[in-house]
């Protein structure tokens, strides 16, 4: 980004809420705690890969089109007149807002009461997952679908071209089937580096474990903040820090295994996409086979038609050359009343060149040059 100049970003709150705002790079860097480096990854002027980040208080998120900034009560997204854009900014409307129910330490004085006594309510465990994981499952499942439906509308063009490549191999099919291919090289790639992305974090716990935002909040304002961070929520049993002391227990390494869970079917998502590319290039692979073999098949029958002429001519030369001989200009005593010579002569010749051009065809096929 330049200096100085505004973007277009649109906010989605933890209430639904969006608008759209006009922010330059420093005015988004005070506003999400976050370093210029981590702008430069979601500018699209810039060729930046893919990534995933946690940081301190935000998630950097750059996937395909969905470039945004996730904190812990707010959802910023770049290009919000982008088409593809749109639908993931109405599914975080729709998705992002907590119901009245499960709120636990967090509901507003103004939500109606939840029938039940104060024991149960507190036996009952959350079931959501903190804001920035329910953004963070928007986001990529809008990429995930985005890519799947990439790929289903490659499947539907790509399979019957190639078809009709396999059963007339002509310039246009040819061109098609190449523009197709290309697609597909672009698309594999993309899908492989969110496949990539996804699959390094799910094997990094400290870098799954910088995605808790809201355990790093919870732990900043907790008064045992000293001795390590605490949960995310009070009531989650699962959160917990790499090094926090609760009552003189020591806790071991963080369990990821909600996050672990949400990465894991995401996952599986793109995996299935990347195995349809798979499959489609597997079967632009056969077809190429198969088009190869016809070629070579149509190249073989070109050279048994240029050995049968390449014969035929060996024997016209000779039957040529026994016409030249008689047709010198030259004296000969069997020129003189000996006319019946001549039919002799042409049928003598006939026959020696039809038994040499036999005499080829029959090598030929007996080393296996030519077709039974």
């Amino acid at each position: 980004m330049k200096t100085g100049v505004s973007r277009s970003w649109i906010l989605v709150n933890n209430k639904g809420q969006s608008s759209i705002l006009d922010l330059d790079k420093y005015a988004i860097m005070k506003r999400v705690s976050i370093h210029a480096r981590d702008l430069r990854i979601l500018d699209p002027l810039l060729s930046y890969p893919s990534a995933i980040l946690g940081r301190e208080k935000a998630i950097v998120l750059n996937l395909e089109h969905i470039k945004a900034i996730i904190t812990t009560d707010e959802v910023l997204l770049r290009d919000p007149l982008d088409d593809n854009v749109a639908p993931v900014v109405e599914e975080l409307q729709r998705r992002l807002p907590l119901p009245a129910i499960g709120l636990g330490e967090g509901e507003d004085d103004d939500q109606p009461a939840v029938n039940g006594t104060g024991n149960e309510m507190q036996n009952v465990e959350p079931t959501e997952f903190p804001f920035e994981f329910r953004a963070l499952e928007v986001a990529l499942e809008g990429v995930c679908s985005y890519l799947d439906t990439q790929t289903r509308e490659l499947e539907t063009a790509a399979y019957p071209a190639l078809d009709e490549l396999t059963s007339k191999i002509s310039s246009r099919n040819l061109d098609r089937v190449r523009k197709l291919k290309s697609a597909m090289t672009r698309l594999t790639s993309r899908v492989q580096k969110v496949r990539d992305d996804l699959e390094q974090l799910l094997e990094d716990d400290d870098d799954m474990a910088d995605l808790y935002l809201s355990r790093k909040v919870a732990g900043a304002f907790s008064p045992l903040s000293g001795q390590g961070g605490l949960y995310w929520s009070p009531d989650s049993p699962k959160l917990l820090s790499k090094t926090s002391k609760i009552s003189g227990i020591t806790q071991e390494e963080t369990d990821v295994e909600e996050l672990e869970m949400l990465l894991e079917a995401y996952f599986v998502q793109i995996e299935s996409t990347m195995n349809k590319l798979t499959t489609l290039r597997e079967y632009i692979d056969d077809t190429e086979d198969y088009i190869n073999i016809q070629l070579d098949n149509h190249r073989n029958q070109l050279i048994q038609l240029e050995l049968f002429l390449s014969s035929g001519t060996v024997c016209l030369t000779v039957y040529s050359l026994v016409a030249a001989i008689f047709g010198m200009n030259i004296p000969h005593p069997w020129k003189k009343d000996h006319g019946y010579i001549f039919k002799w002569v042409v049928m003598l010749a006939g026959i020696a060149s039809a038994s040499i051009f036999l005499s080829i065809i029959s090598y030929a096929r007996h080393k296996g040059l030519v077709g039974s």
